[in-house]
């Protein structure tokens, strides 16, 4: 009834485990990063002022992301490794021998991806985020100098009810902050009953004040035009400095709190918030690799099926990451809700792999 019988068995699997599964991803990753570099390097160097020193710095940047993509598939080939060198060598059949049990067997494994998926998720945080600004920032330049990053945003738009406020430019911050190009469409019933245009706006303290202001009355198709208009009020200046949010170059937190500030801005955030919980079940997914892998762990070796248990158990793990690509796009679609997009193929495996593990070892 234990969950760990033996202390030294623990030991003795998490360490096969984790040394074959990080072996697996150094592999990948010198692979991965060598035939990026291929097509990378003359862009880098073919922009004048460039040398080896900025190829090495897009490694830097590259290199965690090529981590963070393929640790999953990385503790999967660790697993399928680890489970055939112990069925080759008899161990498994030596421990159930012993009395344990497929769960049992599997303990150590579960633990030790657990530490994997914590470790993964602290360094998509702290390393591979702010290390994809930089390179996405780099890449919109070309891989020349980037532009330091200005005060205005374009195109800002802003739900207010029924009511949309779209401003072309907008400068400055907090109070001071002034909206250029502004259109106002006013709606009612599902319909729109008139459309104001402005070419500036300025914030009053507690409303709008648009100059050169003309009105649309959709119902007697009349216009109007004022010098000053007041409108607005209780729309704060931060709803237009919110800008467009890249959710992969953002750590969690940071991530939620932009999530935050767009539901107030009357924006929708359904991929958004896919990204913000596939944060969490991204790095979860490594707990499930050896639940998917397990089926190459039981069997004789020679019975001549080693093989082909262990081509099933890489089946299932792709199959999982193909399932829970489709998920992330559809949940972008907005087909998908974004809880279900990020939770749903991770849950559906994990009670295939319990399935499967139940009905043919327990």
């Amino acid at each position: 009834m234990h969950f760990f019988p033996s202390r030294n068995i623990t030991i003795y699997m998490a360490k096969l485990f984790i040394i074959r599964s990080f072996a697996v991803l150094m592999m990948l990753v010198l692979i991965l990063m060598t035939l990026d570099l291929l097509g990378e390097s003359g862009k880098i160097l073919s922009v004048p002022g460039n040398d080896q020193g900025d190829v090495l710095h897009y490694v830097s940047m590259r290199a965690p992301q090529i981590i963070a993509r393929f640790l999953p598939f990385s503790v999967l080939l660790g697993t399928l490794i680890t489970f055939a060198g112990l069925s080759q060598n008899s161990e498994v059949v030596a421990m159930k021998a012993a009395g344990l049990s497929a769960h049992q067997i599997l303990a150590p494994m579960f633990v030790a991806s657990l530490g994997v998926a914590v470790i993964s998720f602290t360094f998509n945080d702290t390393v591979v985020a702010p290390n994809t600004a930089r390179l996405k920032a780099w890449q919109a330049a070309e891989y020349g100098a980037v532009a330091p990053d200005g005060n205005a945003s374009n195109n800002i738009w802003v739900r207010e009810g029924d009511d949309l406020i779209k401003a072309g430019n907008v400068l400055g911050s907090g109070d001071d902050t002034v909206l250029e190009d502004v259109r106002i469409y006013l709606r009612a019933n599902g319909g729109l009953r008139q459309v104001i245009t402005a070419s500036r706006a300025r914030y009053t303290g507690d409303a709008w004040q648009l100059e050169d202001t003309k009105s649309f009355n959709v119902a007697t198709t009349t216009g109007t035009t004022a010098d000053r208009l007041v409108i607005g009020k209780g729309i704060t200046p931060d709803r237009f400095n919110v800008v467009k949010v890249d959710g992969d170059s953002l750590a969690f937190l940071p991530l939620m709190r932009a999530i935050d500030d767009l539901k107030a801005a009357g924006r929708r955030t359904d991929n958004l918030e896919g990204i913000l919980w596939h944060k969490l079940s991204g790095p979860l997914s490594t707990l499930l690799m050896p639940l998917l892998g397990a089926v190459a762990a039981f069997g004789l070796a020679r019975s001549g099926a080693l093989f082909l248990r262990a081509v099933i158990g890489m089946a299932l793990g792709f199959t999982y990451f193909v399932a829970d690509n489709f998920a992330l796009a559809m949940g972008n679609l907005g087909a998908y809700p974004p809880w279900i997009a990020a939770w749903g193929p991770f849950l559906l495996f994990f009670l295939i792999g319990e399935t499967v593990l139940v009905r043919t070892e327990e």
